[in-house]
């Protein structure tokens, strides 16, 4: 007696029937028997590539999870799907593709399950967006799903201390100013990076993988083990294995992923001082389901959230620290205890997130997270601001920062090669308010993230001595008072669309306000004059992106979303 019904899955319409025989062909071509051709059919998704250490080891582990899934009764089907690694794309007109990737990832993702009636997905990614991207792709299918991180890099050491890619990005700024000698900087480069994985900080990377499991999708403490411990591999097994019972039950994205479990996500990510993308992201899958949840309902939550462990960029620690100390759920087990998070949301496991917490001792004697009731700081480690710089909104990390209120006059840049060109040329001005412009989700196109420019300004020592305001995004690796995804955005005509050259930009990250000082008959009189600014991609991928894209509060999507569907795909 078989655990599925094969008649209700998706699958029943490429393998059931007399009618499908000339389907059931291509199968056997494949050297698949009958007994496989009559199980559920999985697709174990890989974001794996040889673009970069973060999505190396990805297709290994993809192809480890077949096991699990055979252990469990199902027909594993593997395909792949595209990334765009930051770390690669920094600094030039590649970052443009990186967020857009994010949307071809779903949607590939979705035209595969659909095009080949998939059943069940386990989905492998390393690279920034690609989490996101799978994790909209699980939610817009509903299919029974389990989202596995590839894991972070080890740190690098140089000059006895553990070095990250983001003090190889800082060191080009010390190097510019002449504090970095050139076969220091070479030396460094050669041991940052020292085998497969994510970027080790609490970058982007990595607070998404804490998200995917503080929001149910993943097993619990599987995402920080770092790439290359053999424990990936006993991970990759157990999700295949698990995602069948999923199946069994028919316990789907969207029966895990509620308001509530948005809600502790996005605790997750203001403790651990992560990534401000999360604030793009989380809006963007909860849009998936049809659920309202923008830039101001995280913000709310940012606001009232201790942070608690001392990561990188703003703290001490990497990914594997936070491992050995007990990993996310060692972060929950602290913040439900306080009263942070809601302990009902079902989870991958077929329990509640509060009944996997139980199983969690606290540890006393790791030094990587704090105890909620003596946190690093009483509010969480990302702030979300508004104004009227920024009626839409905007965020800022305030994780490690010194510094939570900054007033000085606008230094203007039409885009981020004009801005770093004055940073390695030593013409930003201390006290100064740096705006990047026309870097939006439309106006980029492709909202790309700053970090080589805030990397260089901190190497440069000027990393507290300036702001930075963009319409764009900075990475989850940049530290210092860096204010993205201000909204509306240029090409929008939003405000910062009309900021002149010495206007006075007052930003206060603790009262969440930021506001541009200039008489509003004036701002009236430049908004009549204004023009949008064109950009050169009017054909391909990057125009039809800014074609469609929506404001980065909402998460930058690109569709209607669940809100507006007839029907799911688990359903036909």
């Amino acid at each position: 007696m078989t655990r599925f019904d094969k008649s209700r899955l998706p699958s029943r319409h490429v393998s059931v029937g007399p009618e499908r025989a000339p389907h059931r062909s291509y199968y056997y071509a494949m050297g698949m028997t009958e007994e496989q051709i009559a199980a559920p059919f999985v697709a174990v998704v890989s974001a794996g590539n040889d673009s970069a250490p973060c999505n190396t080891l990805l297709d290994m582990q993809a192809d480890i999870c077949r096991q699990g899934v055979e252990a469990g009764g199902g027909t594993p089907r593997r395909f792949n799907t595209i990334t765009v690694t930051d770390g690669i794309a920094m600094g030039h007109q590649g970052m443009k593709s990186s967020l857009v990737s994010r949307e071809v990832i779903a949607d590939s993702v979705e035209l595969s399950v659909r095009g080949h009636c998939y059943d069940a997905i386990v989905g492998f990614a390393g690279c920034d967006k690609s989490l996101p991207g799978l994790m909209m792709a699980m939610l817009r299918l509903n299919v029974p799903s389990i989202f596995v991180y590839g894991g972070s890099i080890l740190p690098g050491r140089f000059a006895d201390r553990d070095v990250t890619v983001v003090d190889v990005f800082e060191a080009v700024g010390q190097f510019a100013a002449g504090n970095c000698p050139l076969k220091d900087l070479t030396a460094l480069e050669k041991v940052a990076c020292p085998g497969h994985g994510a970027c080790g900080g609490q970058y982007t990377a990595n607070t998404m993988a804490c998200v995917a499991e503080a929001i149910g999708l993943s097993l619990p403490n599987s995402n920080m083990a770092p790439a290359p411990y053999k424990s990936r591999e006993e991970v990759a097994i157990a999700a295949g294995r698990q995602v069948m019972t999923l199946l069994e039950h028919n316990l789907r994205p969207r029966d895990i992923c509620t308001r509530a479990a948005f809600e502790n996500a996005a605790r997750v990510v203001a403790a651990t001082g992560g990534s401000t993308n999360g604030a793009l992201h989380l809006p963007a899958m909860a849009h998936e389901c049809g659920i309202e949840f923008d830039l101001f309902d995280v913000a709310e939550i940012f606001k009232s959230t201790p942070y608690i462990a001392d990561l990188k960029p703003g703290g001490k620690y990497v990914a594997k620290d936070m491992y050995d100390a007990g990993g996310v759920y060692m972060v929950m087990k602290t913040l439900l205890d306080g009263g942070f998070l809601d302990p009902t949301p079902i989870t991958v496991t077929g329990k509640t997130i509060g009944e996997n917490i139980e199983e969690v001792t606290w540890n006393p004697d790791q030094k990587v997270i704090y105890d909620v009731k003596a946190p690093l700081s009483p509010t969480g480690g990302v702030a979300g601001l508004r104004g009227s710089l920024a009626p839409d909104g905007a965020i800022v990390k305030v994780a490690g920062m010194h510094r939570l209120q900054f007033t000085g006059p606008a230094q203007v840049f039409e885009c981020e090669e004009d801005a770093f060109a004055a940073v390695e040329a030593r013409t930003i001005r201390e006290g100064s308010v740096v705006v990047i412009r026309n870097e939006g989700p439309k106006g980029g196109p492709g909202m790309r993230e700053m970090l080589s420019t805030t990397a260089a300004l901190y190497g440069q020592g000027m990393g507290e001595k300036v702001a930075l305001i963009t319409d764009g995004r900075f990475s989850g690796a940049t530290r210092g008072f860096c204010i993205g995804h201000v909204g509306p955005e240029a090409a929008d005509g939003g405000p910062i669309a009309l900021i002149a050259e010495g206007d006075i930009i007052a930003i206060d990250a603790e009262a969440g306000t930021i506001d541009l000082e200039v008489a509003e008959d004036i701002l009236a009189a430049r908004r009549s004059a204004w023009r949008p600014r064109g950009h050169d991609y009017n054909s391909g991928a990057l125009w039809r992106y800014a074609q469609n894209v929506g404001p980065a509060s909402k998460g930058a999507v690109t569709h209607p979303g669940g809100a507006k569907e007839t029907h799911v795909y688990a359903d036909i």
